[in-house]
């Protein structure tokens, strides 16, 4: 059984939809559907990368081929659970062994694109526990609501979080977790916080150190000759307020998660491991700061690729997944 936190459409539009007619859905531009139901994956992220978000980003091959495969996840889905949060509830399903019905709608948000939206039956939608006690959002846990939860449209749950939110969802004893050292530090944090006013949110505090960040290097590192020569790298926006739009777009369009690993990204001054927090990628390390050849990365990744080719660091990091699975 298989844990997902999920938003449905732009502005989690079908949520509505999903909760009447006990279904979890997604949906894809009408006109790449076919590419999706051919089985071809390269045709879908070619046409996917040819078009621009409403941000004018253009859609990255790593992010292309996640749409790919959320219809897939969804589509195939069977008695796995299934989270939701709106505003202040807490939601939960567990997908049929149903087959998924597909149908086209025209979005009722944003640039208003023609769709085909695919709606897997489930179980009714409920925020109660399995001991009938309603489920509410603020009542959980602040680390339990820092992964029950999710900007993007899909996120599967690592096999302890997932354990926590069947716990949950059953209505046992959740003292394993929250009697941990680092549940308890975040609890603290947490009441620390509550009467804090915060100017910027933690994603605009993430995008705004990127953005320096890749100006410091720049202005470290413009072809000058040390005992090696450097290489040449040029920051191509206005200023640091367009550097830092870009950024939190491209954090949107990645949907919150690292563009190498699919790890949920961390923020500034919400983190827990600073390893996970949004680092600022060049896919090509050859080529500058500039639309179309950036990416955000945990910061490990970034280290860890280094100035190494996108390429080859992704094929390396899919030997050793494939080699830590056997």
């Amino acid at each position: 059984m298989k844990v997902f936190i999920a938003n449905f459409g732009r502005e989690n539009y079908e949520w509505t939809v999903c909760q009447a007619r006990s279904t979890v859905a997604t949906m894809n531009d009408v006109s790449a559907q076919p590419y999706w139901e051919a089985g071809d994956r390269e045709g879908y992220i070619q046409l996917r990368m040819k078009g621009k978000t409403a941000a004018g980003i253009t859609p990255t091959k790593p992010v292309a081929s996640r749409w790919f495969n959320l219809m897939t996840i969804i589509s195939e889905s069977s008695g796995d659970i299934w989270i939701h949060r709106e505003k202040d509830q807490f939601w939960w399903t567990a997908s049929r062994v149903d087959p998924p019905v597909f149908e086209a709608k025209t979005e009722p948000v944003g640039d208003r694109r023609n769709v085909i939206v695919c709606h897997k039956p489930c179980d009714p939608w409920s925020d109660r526990n399995r001991k009938g006690n309603r489920l509410e959002w603020n009542g959980l846990h602040p680390k339990a609501r820092e992964f029950l939860f999710t900007e993007g449209t899909l996120q599967q749950l690592s096999v302890e979080n997932a354990e926590y939110a069947l716990a949950l969802i059953d209505g046992t004893d959740l003292s394993p977790w929250h009697d941990r050292s680092v549940w308890k530090a975040k609890a603290e944090k947490a009441r620390g916080k509550r009467s804090v006013a915060t100017i910027f949110n933690a994603k605009q505090r993430a995008a705004a150190r990127m953005a320096m960040t890749a100006r410091d290097t720049v202005l470290g590192a413009n072809g000058q000759q040390v005992l090696r020569t450097m290489k040449n790298k040029e920051l191509r926006f206005p200023n640091q307020q367009d550097r830092e739009r870009y950024l939190i777009d491209l954090i949107e369009l990645q949907e919150g998660v690292c563009a190498i690993t699919g790890i949920t990204l961390q923020y500034d001054g919400e983190h827990d491991d600073g390893e996970l927090l949004c680092s600022l990628d060049r896919i090509d390390s050859d080529g500058h700061y500039e639309p179309g050849n950036l990416q955000v990365v945990c910061r490990f990744v970034n280290r860890w690729k280094g100035d190494g080719r996108d390429e080859a660091f992704r094929r390396l990091l899919s030997v050793v997944r494939s080699t830590a699975s056997i």
